[in-house]
C-alpha cells in the first residue's frame, strides 16, 4: 500500500506553516540573493529508511523545480553515513524545507526501524507483527505506512475498520445485563455476528474468558496481558479454530518466546507510541 499524496499534503502544509510562518528571516538576512545549491540527506545511524516520498513532497511544495534524486527506497536497511537523498535547487527553499523534511523522515524511519527489529526477532516462527491505534494524532497514515515499510502489518486503521470487542465493552455490558463476563462475551459475539459482521475479534484477559470466546465462535481472540504459560495453554486448546493474537507488555526481549508459543499475531503499541526518531542530517554544498 502506497501513501496517497492528497492525504499527506495537509500534514505537510501544516508543518511548513508552523515552522516557516511569515518567512525564514535568518536566510533572508544572510542571503540577499538566492542561488542554486546541492544537498545530501545522510543517515546518522543504522536504520530502516521510510518516508522518501514525504520528503519529496515537502520540497516540491517549497519549489516544484527542485531536482530530487533518491539513493535508496523505503524499506531499505542502511548503515550510518549512507546518503539517502540528493537535492539540487534554490538554496533558500532547501534551507526553508530542511527541518520539516527531516522531521518527517526521522519519525517515519524511526517507526520502520523499530518494527524491523521486532520482525527480525520473530523470523521463522510464522507470527506476524502488527501495529495498533496508538498512533500520533493526525499521523496515522504515516505511522501505519512506516510499520509496513519495516515489515509489519496493520491492525485496524480506525474504529470503522472492524469489530474489536474490548474489555470496556464487556465491562459496560456486564453491568447493564448483570451477567458473568463469560455470558456477556458469548452474547456480544453473537450480537455482532447477527448484524452481519465478519472477522470478529475480542479481547480476553484470562483462560475462562478465552474459552467463552472460543465457544462463541470468535474469529480472532486477543490474549491481552496474559502470561506465557497461559498463552501456551490457549494455543493448545484452540487448535486451529480462531486466530490468536497477543497484546500487552510485549518487548524485544520476550517477543520471540511469545511467537514460539504458536500464536498467529502479536500487536505492539510501542511500534508507534515509543519509536525513537532516527537522526538524519542535510548537508549543503555548491
Amino acid at each position: 500500500m502506497k501513501l496517497v499524496k492528497e492525504r499527506i499534503l495537509p500534514l505537510i502544509m501544516t508543518a511548513l506553516s508552523e515552522d516557516i510562518g511569515s518567512g525564514d528571516i535568518t536566510t533572508v538576512v544572510i542571503l540577499e540573493k538566492d542561488t542554486s545549491a546541492s544537498a545530501n540527506i545522510i543517515a546518522k545511524e543504522d536504520c530502516v529508511v521510510a518516508g522518501i516520498d514525504v520528503v519529496r513532497w515537502v520540497f516540491d511544495t517549497m519549489d516544484d523545480r527542485t531536482h530530487f534524486t533518491t539513493l535508496c527506497k523505503d524499506g531499505d536497511s542502511v548503515k550510518k553515513g549512507k546518503k539517502v537523498i540528493h537535492l539540487k535547487g534554490s538554496f533558500k527553499n532547501i534551507l526553508a524545507g530542511e527541518r520539516v523534511a527531516l522531521n518527517f523522515l526521522s519519525r517515519i524511519s524511526g517507526v520502520a526501524t523499530l518494527t524491523g527489529k521486532f520482525v527480525a526477532k520473530v523470523k521463522g516462527t510464522g507470527a506476524k507483527i502488527l501495529d495498533t491505534r496508538k498512533t500520533m494524532p493526525g499521523m496515522r497514515p504515516l505511522d501505519k505506512y512506516a510499520v509496513r515499510a519495516g515489515g509489519g502489518y496493520n491492525h485496524r486503521m480506525g474504529l470503522w475498520d472492524g469489530v474489536l470487542i474490548k474489555d470496556n465493552h464487556i465491562n459496560s455490558s456486564r453491568l447493564i445485563a448483570q451477567s458473568s463476563e463469560e455470558d456477556v462475551i458469548k452474547k456480544l459475539i453473537k450480537k455482532a455476528r447477527g448484524k452481519g459482521h465478519k472477522n470478529i475479534e475480542i479481547e480476553v484477559n484470562n483462560l475462562k474468558e478465552f474459552q467463552a470466546a472460543l465457544e462463541a465462535g470468535a474469529d480472532i481472540i486477543m490474549l491481552d496481558n496474559m502470561k506465557i504459560e497461559e498463552i501456551k495453554k490457549a494455543v493448545k486448546v484452540n487448535g486451529s479454530r480462531a486466530l490468536l493474537e497477543v497484546s500487552g507488555k510485549v518487548n524485544l526481549d520476550n517477543v520471540r518466546s511469545i511467537a514460539k508459543a504458536g500464536v498467529d499475531r502479536i500487536s505492539i503499541g510501542s511500534l508507534t507510541h515509543s519509536a525513537p526518531s532516527i537522526d538524519f542530517s542535510l548537508e549543503v554544498y555548491k
